[in-house]
C-alpha cells in the first residue's frame, strides 16, 4: 500500500449537485488511503417522474467515474433504488457494470448485503421520509427477504431534508431510531437510510443501547466496497464507528 496515493477510490453518484455529509461522513469511516470521487444529479424530489428524468444523466455520471478509473461506483439515494423498484435497480446495475467493465452498486442494495452478512432478516427503520417512500423502501427490502418489522420516521420533502441542520439530525437519528427499536425490540438490526442525514455518532450509540447493528448509508456502502475486496483488503476502519466496520477484517 502506498503512503503517498490512495489504495482505493471509490465512485459516489450522489442525487444532488453538491457534496457535504457524504464525503464528511465518508473520511470519519473509511480508512486511511480509501478516497472517494463524487459526482451528482439534480433529483428534484422524492418521485419516480423525478428520477425518470435523471436516467439519461446518470449513464453520463457512470461513464464519468469510469473514465476516472475508479475501483468500484455506487449510486447513492435509497428514494432512488426504490422508486425504481428492486428488478429495474439491479437491470440498470447490470447495464452500468457492463458498459464501464467496473462493479456498481448502490446505497440500497449495500444495506441489503450487510444485513445478510449479520443474518438480519427482521428490521427496525427509522427515515426522514414520507410515507410514500417508506412503503416503496420496505416492499424492496421484501424483495430480498428483508422485513420491517417497524418503521418510524419524520417526513421531509427532499429540499428540507438539504437544509437540516448536522446536530439537529444527530438527535433525530436518536430519537426514531429509540422509537423505532422500542417498537420492534425483536429487531435483527436497525436502518437508518439516508445520505444527507448526519446520524454517523449516533450508530455507535444505538448499537450500544439495543445490542444490535446499526446502518447507514454510509457504512453500508463503504463495507460492501471494502468486503467486495476479500483477501485484497490491506487497511481496516476504525471499529469506533459501530459493528458494520468492525465486521471487516484484513
Amino acid at each position: 500500500m502506498s503512503i503517498v496515493t490512495p489504495w482505493y477510490q471509490l465512485g459516489y453518484v450522489i442525487p444532488h449537485l453538491y457534496t457535504d455529509m457524504d464525503g464528511y461522513q465518508f473520511y470519519r469511516v473509511a480508512p486511511e488511503g480509501m478516497m472517494l470521487l463524487t459526482t451528482g444529479l439534480d433529483l428534484k424530489e422524492y418521485s419516480l417522474a423525478a428520477v425518470e428524468r435523471e436516467l439519461p444523466t446518470l449513464w453520463q455520471r457512470f461513464d464519468l467515474l469510469a473514465a476516472k478509473k475508479v475501483d468500484r461506483i455506487a449510486l447513492s439515494g435509497v428514494p432512488v433504488a426504490s422508486a425504481l423498484g428492486r428488478a429495474r435497480m439491479r437491470e440498470v446495475l447490470a447495464e452500468a457494470q457492463r458498459r464501464t467493465g467496473v462493479p456498481c452498486d448502490t446505497d440500497l442494495e449495500a444495506h441489503i448485503a450487510t444485513l445478510q452478512h449479520f443474518g438480519a432478516r427482521k428490521i427496525a427503520l427509522a427515515t426522514r421520509w414520507p410515507d410514500a417512500v417508506n412503503v416503496a423502501l420496505t416492499r424492496y427490502l421484501a424483495e430480498a427477504g428483508i422485513e420491517v418489522m417497524a418503521c418510524r420516521s419524520r417526513a421531509r420533502s427532499l429540499d428540507e431534508n438539504k437544509h437540516a441542520a448536522a446536530a439537529a439530525d444527530h438527535l433525530l437519528a436518536l430519537e426514531l431510531g429509540r422509537e423505532a427499536m422500542h417498537a420492534a425490540p425483536q429487531a435483527d438490526a436497525l436502518l437508518l437510510p439516508g445520505g444527507l442525514w448526519f446520524a454517523i455518532h449516533a450508530a455507535p450509540m444505538l448499537e450500544a443501547e439495543f445490542g444490535r447493528p446499526v446502518l447507514l448509508n454510509i457504512l453500508s456502502t463503504t463495507w460492501a466496497a471494502l468486503h467486495g475486496l476479500g483477501p485484497r483488503l490491506v487497511q481496516r476502519p476504525d471499529s469506533k464507528w459501530g459493528r458494520v466496520m468492525a465486521s471487516l477484517r484484513c
